[in-house]
C-alpha cells in the first residue's frame, strides 16, 4: 500500500479549496492500493483555510516543539499540523505502508524544500511536519515531481 496526498488525486483539500490533481500519479498507481490522506484535514482544519507555513524552522523543529506553524494572519496552527502528522503515521502503521507520495513544498507534506514562513514564496531546505514524522518512522517519501 502507498499513501498519497489526497490533493494529488484530485480531492479539493488544499488550503484554497482546490486540488493539485496529477494525472501522472493517478495513472502510475491505478493498479496499486492507495490510501489518500490530507494531513491538514486529519488534524482538524477545514477546507478552505488560511495558508500556513512553518515559521523559523522545519517539520523536524515543529515535532520537537522548537518551531511553529503559523497562518498568514499570524495564528498558531501548530497543534493541527502535529495532530495531522500523527494521524497520518497511525494510518501508515495500521496498513504497513512503506512508501508515500506527498505534495511538494507543503508545510505538511513538503520534502527537502518548504516555504520559509514569510509568505514570500521563498523556499528553504527542510521537510514538512508529516513528511518528517513519516521519514522518522522509516517510510520512504517522494513528491509528485519524482514520479516518472
Amino acid at each position: 500500500m502507498i499513501i498519497v496526498s489526497a490533493c494529488l488525486y484530485g480531492v479539493n483539500c488544499r488550503f484554497d479549496g482546490k486540488s493539485s490533481e496529477n494525472a501522472k500519479i493517478i495513472d502510475a498507481f491505478k493498479n496499486d492500493q492507495v490510501i489518500l490522506v490530507c494531513p491538514e484535514e486529519l488534524g482538524g482544519l477545514k477546507t478552505p483555510r488560511t495558508p500556513c507555513e512553518i515559521y523559523k524552522g522545519t517539520g523536524k523543529e515543529v515535532l520537537k516543539g522548537m518551531s511553529k506553524v503559523k497562518s498568514s494572519k499570524d495564528e498558531d496552527f501548530t497543534r493541527y499540523f502535529v495532530k495531522g502528522a500523527e494521524e497520518t503515521l497511525k494510518i501508515a502503521k495500521r496498513f504497513d505502508v512503506k512508501k508515500a507520495i506527498l505534495k511538494s513544498k507543503s508545510p505538511s507534506c513538503g520534502l527537502n524544500r518548504i516555504y520559509n514562513g514569510n509568505f514570500d514564496k521563498t523556499l528553504v531546505k527542510g521537510n514538512g511536519v508529516t513528511a518528517q514524522i513519516l521519514i522518522d518512522n522509516g517510510i520512504d517519501i517522494i513528491t509528485e515531481n519524482e514520479v516518472g
